[in-house]
């Protein structure tokens, strides 16, 4: 039996989803979205789409606006019109010129280990899971009168 080739999944423009999404092969979206995204695939956030979503995909292509927080496990891109607003973890990142991101980033290998431990931030944990408590400060002597 011949394999099929996975088709691609397309939300097209004027649609809106609320809730949460997943793909099982490459998807396009041109629409808007509200919610989560999920593939294990490739992933395009079109120009004109916008996503109010935490996104998790092997590969994503931004072309339009996202505000959540950003997992691409093999490759991030931003073209000249993408806005990101939230945290990205990507193992590659490449930025056009006009790009906008506002928010904390994580590349390269140090970002693969974290998404491979699980870790859905790009802010930096603390090294040590012990928590240290400020040591208290010293008050001043009272200054005695007639002294």
């Amino acid at each position: 039996m011949a394999e099929r080739a996975s088709a691609e999944t397309i939300i097209g423009t004027g649609a809106r989803i609320v809730g949460d999404v997943s793909f099982d092969g490459p998807a396009r979206i041109l629409g808007d979205i509200e919610g989560t995204i999920v593939t294990k695939s490739d992933l395009q956030i079109g120009a004109g789409a916008s996503c109010k979503a935490n996104i998790d995909a092997h590969r994503l292509a931004v072309d339009g606006s996202v505000t959540g927080n950003v997992t691409a496990r093999d490759s991030l891109e931003l073209a000249a019109n993408a806005k990101i607003e939230g945290d990205l973890i990507t193992a590659k990142l490449v930025v056009a010129e006009g790009a906008t991101f506002v928010g904390y980033c994580r590349v390269g290998p140090e970002a693969s280990k974290a998404m491979a431990n699980g870790q859905t931030s790009a802010r930096a944990r603390p090294a040590s899971t012990t928590e240290s408590k400020p040591a208290a400060a010293k008050q001043p002597e009272p200054v005695k009168a007639g002294a």
